[in-house]
């Protein structure tokens, strides 16, 4: 049977949870009132970050989910992802729009991964 890891953990979630050879991340939001671009950004730089942390990179990432407060900031989230995406390796992804934990946070990202 398979371990299950938890990282940077508290009374309420994990920021990875790694079961087997899968990785799974806690939904990653920028810095509160950025632009959408910056907020995208940062949640990329902590995607980098937390999936290096357990052995994998970018290129490994199997599917990702992304929620805009507003999908009129689409294209200026897609702008700073396709720059970030590892061509020839981009996952399955969605985009939806919500209300995210506070008004000032406009893009979060979760990702599932396989390690390396």
């Amino acid at each position: 049977m398979a371990s299950i890891e938890r990282h940077h953990s508290n009374q309420r979630m994990s920021q990875i949870v790694v079961h087997g050879d899968t990785i799974y991340l806690a939904g990653q939001v920028g810095t509160a009132g950025a632009s959408v671009a910056q907020q995208t950004q940062d949640c990329l730089d902590k995607i980098d970050g937390l999936l290096a942390e357990v052995g994998s990179d970018k290129t490994r990432i199997l599917q990702a989910v992304i929620w805009l407060a507003d999908m009129d900031d689409f294209a200026e989230m897609n702008g700073v992802w396709d720059a970030w995406a590892a061509q020839g390796h981009v996952p399955a992804r969605a985009c939806g729009e919500a209300k995210l934990a506070t008004p000032e946070y406009t893009v979060e990202i979760i990702v599932t991964a396989a390690k390396a």
